[in-house]
């Protein structure tokens, strides 16, 4: 069986390792073994943390639309339930916009909600 010297391909990976390690503090930026620990669990974390931004968001836009929807005198489920039975279809997103930058337009909204709750 052939010998094979990998001495070019193992620092090549050293080298993305300690690149992907540089700021981390101690040896951590030092040291191939510790950054290469640091730098895998670092990874495992940013994979977790772009799943968990999607719900934050989506957490963080109910609480919005929420205190919009109790201004108007409705709850978050009935506000909802409400739209969907007047058949306005707008995403989460875009309601907790209009409740920051346009109140006048949500307070619109909220009484049409009210008037297909109301039917």
């Amino acid at each position: 069986m052939a010998r094979v010297k990998r001495a070019v391909n193992a620092q090549k990976k050293k080298r993305k390792i300690m690149k992907l390690a540089k700021g981390y503090f101690g040896a951590k930026s030092k040291q191939y073994r510790a950054a290469s620990e640091q730098v895998r669990r670092s990874l495992r974390y940013a994979y977790i943390g772009r799943k968990l931004k999607k719900r934050e968001f989506r957490r963080l836009w109910i609480a919005r639309i929420n205190a919009a929807a109790r201004i108007n005198g409705l709850s978050y489920s009935r506000l909802m339930n409400g739209l969907k039975v007047a058949g306005i279809d707008i995403n989460r997103k875009m309601l907790s916009e209009l409740a920051i930058a346009d109140a006048a337009a949500f307070a619109a909204l909220a009484e049409q909600a009210k008037a297909a709750l109301n039917k």
